[in-house]
């Protein structure tokens, strides 16, 4: 194995260890909104805050997820109050995934939540090494984009 080889089979095991940590600090965010939410609920709640309305199908798209998945989590949120679905103006048979005002306030409670957890793990790093893995961590995501 060359050293190439060995740092991107180390920076998978970094990541991959990363991402169960996040996971499971999605997990504990998302019953934070409700004791039964799944936890890729946020995402799609995320999704909804960022990009405005979308078709529960397109949803499964972007977030790799089966659309049964989706669409057990549109009925679990609809039932909370975090989303509706509401008429497509450009196909008046679908229907659009809206979020609430209450789903938007979530979110936002969610990311403060989230970004205070990052801000206490990175209290100590220089200021610059964060700028630097921000910026990093964006351009890995716009390359995994590309794939």
């Amino acid at each position: 194995m060359n050293d190439r080889q060995r740092v991107h089979e180390d920076l998978e095991a970094e990541l991959a260890f990363l991402w169960r940590r996040v996971r499971r600090l999605s997990i504990d965010l998302a019953r934070q909104v409700d004791e039964g939410l799944e936890a890729a609920a946020y995402g799609l709640l995320g999704l909804l805050a960022d990009g405005g309305d979308v078709r529960a199908a397109d949803l499964a798209e972007k977030l790799g997820l089966d659309k049964s998945t989706v669409s057990r989590q549109v009925t679990q949120m609809e039932s909370l109050g975090l989303i509706q679905r509401v008429p497509d103006p450009q196909d008046g048979r679908a229907r659009l995934i809206h979020i609430t005002a209450e789903g938007r306030s979530r979110v936002l409670q969610l990311r403060a939540a989230r970004g205070r957890w990052f801000g206490e793990a990175l209290e100590h790093w220089p200021a610059a090494d964060v700028d630097t893995l921000a910026v990093l961590l964006k351009r890995l995501n716009e390359s995994l984009a590309q794939e």
